[in-house]
């Protein structure tokens, strides 16, 4: 935190409003007690009730504005006080009594010192900055303090960088300080004001400057609650770097509501050297069990949410975040990413909305990666080549969000383990990047139109030992120019639903990979489901898959295992049905192509090491099983082949074939 603070002086800065005291007494009211006379007979007649006139007993309005009768000086141990009207200590010390109680009736205590002994209990509504509170911690009434700006010297609207900076004071401050009342939750209404979180504040010889320490923070077991018309704002400033809000290395607190912004569209790029992109709205800083609900972050020169550890994993002070709960939040217009996670486990962000992560405008182009959410842990290599974490970010879930107009994609996992993305409504691609058991299942991806370059979602660094145990299931993909760009190995890809697209799946240096179950449909005139072009597939298995209608083939593959030590690698494509479309396997090694059904033909061209058998082919106008030139050790079997159209064959082989057999076909 910024400053220290004398054990037993708590200053508290407010602003005298509206508050003030009636002329009643200081009391402690007596039990005034009905005698019964019970020793008439159950014949007595009652005696009829005095007609009264009612407005002698009428209730006094109490003129809260008018000053005390009654001094606190005259308080003794065990009273509760009643505090209706104006009291002005007029720069005294009043010393009180042990086990005193005073409570608020729309009055006020200002102008001097309360001087608290033991077990003593005051509302909170009456704290305010004209008074110091001296002796015991007293008790507050309520632990739900409500924060009245004006009463704690929050000045509003725009101002000057030194009273934005007391803004942070007073606002970090208070938190501090009724934690030690006792008070847990802090609610702040209607206010909108500035906090200067560039400068340093350190009065110790370290005069470095440390983003989450300068920001306003929120202390552990504590609850920040902001209404829909509370707006925390960055000062504009030239830092590179800087957090409005911030959760250093504490513990069990909670965020909620109101609306957090940075300064990105007045931000002053050229005071420092560098990038001007990390400066974030609301930083998690090797923070344990958070929540952070409902809130607005925007505008941020960086991110919107930024989590991550305190120190390094080979440090001995590494403090990673764990237990993280973002939900129904806003991440709007972030000049980098909305929300970027680079250290920590444990986490849930669920029913977000993640709206134009750097987006570039005419004053603030937007800067790299761009997306609703991005986890990347950072790591280098040493001289061996072995790798060295700085950060791990794992356990990780990211589940029913919506994403708009992002300009990269919506979620990438670049680097990162056991990160789940599910049931997510995107425009933007999903992307997997170094990682390993990542799960992005049950999402719905639509480009925007127009915007269809792309894919809908990507995994990359096949080479990486990193990369492995992905799996990308029941997505619904439509629009993109590529729905699944599949490059990496140990991977499943099933029961996906893939519409208008030029490409539906396309592997790339794949291994050990499943991809069964998807169903792809697309009107474009060139359209392929899936495509494997100038690769290795090693190990590949590619089933059950349904292929409504594409413009061209349903399963493509062109130049595939061509490579040095690629001559053995299997592929194996079975139980497919391809309605209105057929399979070209030109260039390639080692596919066997069974028990598929298809609407076209079967074409080969300078394969190699395949076996064609038991499939159901129908194919108008063009032979069923087609052997092209450059052919060799091709096996063509047990197929049922039917054929319609002039000059068409039901297998046709091309005569400088080598070692084609055929056996067993139906043709009809």
């Amino acid at each position: 935190m910024k400053k220290s603070f004398k054990p037993m002086i708590l200053m508290f800065m407010l602003m005298t409003m509206f508050m003030s005291c009636n002329n009643e007494e200081l009391f402690i009211e007596d039990v005034v007690e009905e005698v019964v006379d019970d020793t008439a007979g159950d014949d007595t007649e009652e005696t009829p009730e005095e007609e009264t006139d009612d407005t002698t007993n009428e209730d006094t309005e109490v003129d809260a504005s008018l000053p005390c009768d009654f001094d606190l000086n005259d308080v003794a141990a065990g009273d509760t006080v009643v505090i209706n009207c104006v009291m002005d200590l007029e720069g005294a010390t009043v010393n009180l009594p042990s086990n005193v109680t005073i409570l608020y009736e729309g009055g006020d205590i200002i102008n001097g010192t309360l001087n608290f002994s033991d077990n003593t209990t005051i509302d909170g509504n009456l704290l305010n900055s004209t008074i110091t509170l001296a002796g015991s911690t007293p008790a507050l009434k309520d632990p739900v303090f409500d924060f009245i700006p004006e009463r704690w010297g929050i000045v509003e609207g725009k101002v000057s960088s030194e009273v934005a900076q007391r803004n942070n004071n007073i606002l970090e401050d208070m938190m501090i300080r009724l934690k030690e009342f006792g008070v847990n939750t802090l609610k702040i209404g209607e206010m909108d004001a500035y906090f200067e979180v560039s400068k340093v504040t350190s009065t110790t010889t370290n005069q470095n400057f440390y983003p989450s320490q300068e920001a306003i923070n929120v202390p552990s077991d504590f609850t920040l609650e902001m209404s829909d018309d509370t707006y925390l704002r960055v000062q504009p400033n030239g830092r590179k770097n800087y957090a409005l809000l911030a959760v250093r290395d504490e513990s069990n607190v909670v965020i909620k509501g109101g609306n957090l912004y940075g300064d990105r569209f007045e931000h002053d790029d050229d005071l420092e050297e560098g990038l001007d992109a990390y400066g974030h709205v609301l930083i998690i800083h090797g923070a344990t069990n958070v929540e952070v609900d409902g809130v607005l972050m925007a505008e941020g020169t960086g991110d919107g949410l930024d989590i991550n550890s305190i120190g390094f994993t080979f440090e001995p002070h590494y403090t990673p975040s764990n237990n993280i709960r973002v939900f129904n939040c806003i991440f709007r217009d972030n000049r980098r990413n909305n929300v970027s996670i680079t250290d920590g486990f444990n986490m849930l962000l669920e029913n977000n909305l993640f709206e134009n992560a750097g987006k570039d405008y005419a004053n603030s182009k937007g800067m790299a990666p761009g997306y609703g959410l991005d986890v990347e842990a950072y790591r280098s290599k040493d001289s061996n080549g072995n790798y060295i974490w700085y950060e791990k970010a794992y356990d990780i879930t990211i589940r029913n969000n919506v994403e708009r107009g992002s300009k990269r994609g919506s979620f990438i996992v670049a680097i990162g383990d056991n990160v789940t993305i599910e049931g997510n409504d995107t425009e933007g691609g999903i992307a997997i990047g170094a990682a390993a058991g990542v799960n992005i299942i049950g999402n719905t991806i639509t480009a925007r139109p127009g915007e269809t370059v792309g894919s809908g979602i990507t995994t990359g660094h096949p080479n990486s030992i990193t990369t492995y145990n992905n799996v990308i299931s029941g997505n619904t993909i439509i629009g993109y120019n590529i729905g699944i760009a599949a490059y990496q190995k140990d991977m499943i890809i099933s029961d996906n639903y893939l519409v208008d697209f030029s490409v539906g799946i396309q592997p790339k240096d794949i291994k050990n990979t499943d991809i069964y179950n998807n169903k792809f449909e697309s009107s474009r005139d060139t359209s392929t489901g899936i495509f494997g072009n100038i690769t290795s597939m090693e190990n590949v298995n590619i089933y059950n898959n349904e292929i409504v209608n594409v413009g061209r083939e349903g399963i493509k593959m062109v130049n595939v295992n061509k490579g040095d030590g690629e001559e053995n690698y299997k592929i194996t494509i079975e139980n497919n049905s391809l309605k209105n479309s057929g399979v070209t396997l030109s260039n390639a090694i080692g596919v066997d192509y069974v028990n598929n059904e298809s609407q076209e033909g079967v074409t080969l061209v300078n394969a190699e090491k395949m076996n064609i058998d038991s499939n159901t082919i129908n194919s108008e106008n063009q032979d069923g099983i087609r052997v092209m030139s450059g052919c060799k050790d091709i096996s063509i079997s047990n197929n049922d082949i039917t054929v319609s159209g002039k000059n068409v064959d039901c297998v046709d082989v091309s005569s400088d074939g080598v070692n084609i057999n055929l056996e067993n076909n139906s043709c009809q």
